[in-house]
This record gives C-alpha cells, structure tokens and sequence, in this order.
C-alpha cells in the first residue's frame, strides 16, 4: 500500500459538512504542511478555531461566506468546476483566529494549514488578485493561478496555488524537488497535491523519489485522491484524452519556493 497515496473519506462531519480529506497531524507525518477538503450543502456552516497555525480557505467550487468574526466576505467562490479554469476567491486567515464558512450553494472547499506564531491581518484574495502564468513548451505546458506566492507577503508560511495541464502533457517536470534547507540554492517545503481529473473517470501518473530512492512510488492517481510529498522529487503524467487539475499547498521553515531540478533530466530545458 502506498504511504503517499491518499484517497478520499468521505466522512460526514454533521449535516450537511462531508470531510473528503484529513491530510493534518493527527493523520500525517508532515510537520509542515496540514490540508482539509470539505463538501458543504447549501445553509450548512462549518466553524474552526485555529491554534497556532494559520489557514488558507479556498473556494475549490461554489460559492460561500467567510468570516473570522469580525470582518465578513460574503459570495465568494467563482467557479461551479474546476475545468471553468479560472481563478477562484480565497480568505487568508491567522492563527488563533476562529472562523465560520457558510455555503451559499453545494461547495467544496479547501483548508489549507501551516504552523504560525505571528498574527497577521484576515485578508480575502480575490481571483483578481491571482497570478496566471502559462509555463514550459511542448508536452510540458501547464497554466498556474498564484493563490498565494512567495512574492505576496500575506501568510507566514503557506503558498498555495493551482495548476492546470493540459492532455498528453506532463507537469511538475522535469522532476524538481525542494527538501533541502540550503538557501539560496534550495529551500525545504513539504507539499500536498489535491487532483482532480476532466473526465473525471481519468487519471494520471505521480512519481515521487529521491536521489538514494529510500523513497521511490509511482501512482496510479484517480479524481479527488491526494499525493503527499514529504520529501523528493514529484513530477505528474496526464494521459492523452484527459485534462488535470490540482491544487498545490507548500509550507517550511522560510517561506520561499527554491526548486533544484533532477541533474539527470534538467537536460530536457536546455534543447
């Protein structure tokens, strides 16, 4: 059995709140890097208090309210699929905050967690605000929405974005990794990979290894799995006929994305 591979529970909260994913420390062995996913019907309401960490609510799909108790962001959420392939709204909030999602119609929504000790400002990141960016050439295209890059000071340790590969096309390649605490050349981040597939009968191919392979699994990765990299490298392969989705969350001791190509495939960039 696969001790990356993640499928999903399904396990209902109270009426109306499924969780579809517990990827936090309780059920994982990242220090890092903690993830939610969780289906709302319309009215349902869902409340959290955070410790010490801070949270990045996505609205995956529908659309929903988000306070913290004291600021309010109502309908936000732009997008009934993911395949829309367009950015989506989020709410950043910190630690030892409480906050409470209201779905306006059925969503699906993101909790995306790191450890945090500064308090910062409740900040909603509207899809405006995200960065696209179309990346790589040939069977290496992929679009990305910037939910919150390196660059946007308004988290203490999460990054989270999507991205988007078309069919017959790889992603997260050639095969990168980011387990070193060795800036500027390499930064350490754990990761998390929330797939999702158009058909969504689909399916791609995730490797994740290391250089000595004390890690080495290939996966078979179907609609709504989740992929842990809690070290090594992490490339995708989308099939001919099917389109990918996957929604990224990062987070490690210094909050900066410093990647360090595979030596053995980097060549591929270079022709």
């Amino acid at each position: 059995m696969s001790r990356l591979l993640r499928k999903p529970v399904q396990k209902e909260l109270t009426k109306g709140i499924t969780l579809v994913h517990d990827v936090t420390s309780d059920h994982s062995t990242l220090e890092y890097v903690g993830f939610k996913m969780i289906d709302l019907v319309p009215g349902a309401k869902y409340t959290e208090t955070l410790g010490k960490q801070e949270c990045c609510i996505v609205a995956v799909t529908g659309q929903i309210n988000v306070s913290d108790q004291e600021v309010l962001f109502d309908r936000i959420g732009t997008r009934e699929s993911v395949f829309e392939k367009k950015p989506t709204d989020s709410v950043y909030v910190s630690n030892d905050k409480t906050f409470e999602i209201e779905a306006v119609s059925q969503a699906r929504v993101a909790l995306c967690y790191s450890p945090s000790n500064k308090q910062l400002p409740t900040k909603l990141i509207s899809a405006a605000d995200n960065g696209v960016e179309h990346r790589g050439t040939g069977n290496n295209k992929r679009m990305v929405h910037n939910i919150l890059p390196d660059s946007d000071p308004s988290a203490n340790s999460l990054l989270v974005v999507e991205v988007f590969t078309e069919s017959g096309n790889w992603s997260s390649y050639p095969p990168h990794k980011h387990d070193q605490d060795n800036l500027p050349e390499e930064s350490f981040l754990e990761e998390t990979y929330y797939h999702e597939m158009d058909p969504p009968q689909g399916f791609v191919f995730q490797r994740v290894y290391t250089d000595d392979r004390s890690i080495d699994e290939t996966m078979t990765v179907e609609n709504s799995d989740m992929v842990i990299v809690p070290v090594g490298y992490h490339p995708v392969g989308v099939p001919e006929g099917y389109m990918s989705y996957y929604l990224n969350v990062m987070a490690g001791p210094t909050r900066v994305w410093k990647f360090h190509n595979d030596p053995d495939h980097e060549w591929i960039l270079k022709r």
